[in-house]
């Protein structure tokens, strides 16, 4: 018997407890949903911090982004993004993303309109259920249509200092994108940024003032295997720098959640749990742009994924920064750098190149190279941004996507055996529904009796969480950033 902060007392079994392996943004948000019920969660990260796999930097609110996603996954993907702010409010950055389709495309931007009024329409009926799923802006104004001549109208406009209105996000756009090579109209949505290191700071900081949560970095799991006495796991660790055997140690587990990302098949494989998935290497690039000039919003220039066309993003910071994506073969994706599993195993095999850029080991002409083909790739519709320079290493990482489909984007949770979840994710939005499926099996399979848990299995109950103001969170996500070796800025928001 344990009690939450507020005094609420929490009836679990003692010896009942949950291993988390794995803290990249699922397993952290899995370890915080069931710690915060007052239930005993171990979280094990190999690395020395906590959500540092993947990059992300926006919500995905509705998948609305990329074209290859199907409706059904975009409305998936909404309401996810949804529960996401309502829970990591202090990771967000408050800013509208602004869709153009190019001349030479092969879509037209009146094709977007279909998805994007099945979007509204959910978002207002979430609304109308409950009033605290307004997080998004207005229903009725969660996308708008731009016709040439009023951007043209904002382009003699002064700069403002601040926005007061969606239109003063896209001033600085008007002024300095080449407009001829855009068809029209264009649509501002209400997608919002999401910063990986502000997210990174709140788990840190909410971690630590858990009881019932227990962090282990700097910690590999080199084997697990079913308990001797019939139920329950062996889990075994040692230091991530060590390969000494005295260094290991064995402790047993009623649960255990696989939230390693990646790597989640070498799990599999020490229990022989067969999983077919994909593993896909990506990398984003952070550059400076003094020039910049003004407020930006997210700009996505449609293209042809693996194409020379390919999707252009431009995601902006304060200070100038930027993060991008070139949805080419030579910019953000890699040749040979979609793998999938096989039937002798469930990892699936990165050649060792890749391998090696995750490890941190990035030749600097490649970061120079990739970089510079990006920046000219945004320049083709911004000419000024041709200026920009390169301001860190590559965000990276390598995403996993259960099944077949390299197309999947709205995933969260499998399992295998009795007391095995794999959390899945392939959107950092879909985090909170991997943790509500686990927290759901853990009650239905008796691991867990808490009352508290019961009766939060439907509601998202983060009170600690959600507490981490925003200054605290502030410093925490730039000493992380710096940490890893990128611009402070990446860590800040517009509001500051």
């Amino acid at each position: 018997m344990t009690q939450t902060h507020t005094g609420e007392t929490v009836q679990t079994t003692p010896a009942k407890t949950v291993a988390v392996i794995g803290a990249g943004a699922a397993g952290s948000t899995i370890a915080l949903r069931l710690a915060e019920l007052g239930i005993d969660t171990t979280l094990i990260e190999r690395g020395p911090s906590l959500v540092n796999g993947p990059p992300f930097c926006h919500l995905h609110a509705g998948g609305n982004l990329y074209r290859e996603i199907s409706d059904e996954q975009c409305l998936t993907l909404l309401k996810q993004s949804i529960d996401t702010v309502k829970v990591y409010p202090q990771s967000i950055n408050v800013r509208p993303t602004l869709l153009a389709v190019p001349q030479g495309d092969r879509s037209e931007p009146m094709d977007l309109l279909p998805r994007l009024e099945k979007l509204r329409d959910l978002y207002q009926s979430l609304v109308k259920q409950d009033a605290d799923n307004q997080v998004l802006g207005q229903p009725e104004h969660y996308f708008r249509f731009y016709e040439r001549a009023e951007i043209e109208a904002l382009a003699q406009r002064e700069l403002p200092e601040q926005a007061n209105c969606d239109e003063d996000w896209l001033v600085a756009f008007a002024k300095q994108t080449n407009l001829d090579a855009l068809k029209f109209p264009l649509v501002m949505v209400q997608e919002y940024g999401l910063s990986a290191f502000r997210w990174a700071a709140i788990a840190d900081l909410a971690i630590a003032r858990l009881p019932s949560c227990h962090l282990q970095t700097s910690t590999s799991v080199i084997n697990i295997q079913h308990s001797p006495k019939g139920s329950g796991w062996l889990v075994s660790t040692r230091p991530t720098s060590s390969s000494d055997d005295a260094d290991i140690q064995v402790c047993a587990y009623d649960y255990v959640v696989n939230a390693c990302g990646f790597k989640s098949g070498e799990l599999d494989d020490m229990i022989e749990a067969k999983r077919q998935r994909m593993v896909e290497f990506k990398a984003s690039f952070v550059t400076h742009w003094p020039q910049c000039n003004g407020l930006w919003p997210e700009v996505v220039f449609h293209g042809e994924r693996g194409t020379p066309q390919g999707m252009a993003q431009l995601t902006p910071y304060p200070g100038g920064y930027f993060q991008l994506h070139g949805m080419t073969q030579a910019i953000t994706l890699f040749q040979g750098g979609l793998v999938a599993s096989c039937e002798q195993s469930s990892q699936p095999k990165l050649a060792p190149h890749f391998l090696q850029k995750i490890d941190g080991e990035w030749p600097e002409q490649i970061v120079h190279e990739r970089t510079e083909g990006n920046i000219n790739h945004i320049a083709q519709f911004i000419p000024s941004f041709k200026t920009a320079e390169t301001a860190s290493k590559p965000l990276f990482g390598a995403q996993q996507i259960p099944g077949e489909d390299p197309d999947l984007r709205a995933a969260d949770v499998s399992f295998h055996h009795n007391g095995y979840a794999r959390a899945e994710i392939v959107k950092a939005s879909s985090a909170l529904a991997t943790a509500d499926a686990i927290l759901k099996d853990l009650l239905e399979s008796g691991v867990v009796t808490s009352e508290l848990a019961q009766r939060y299995l439907t509601e998202h109950y983060f009170p600690v969480t959600q507490q981490c103001g925003h200054e605290e969170v502030t410093i925490r996500a730039e000493q992380l950033a710096r940490e890893r070796h990128y611009p402070d800025a990446l860590a800040r928001v517009f509001q500051d």
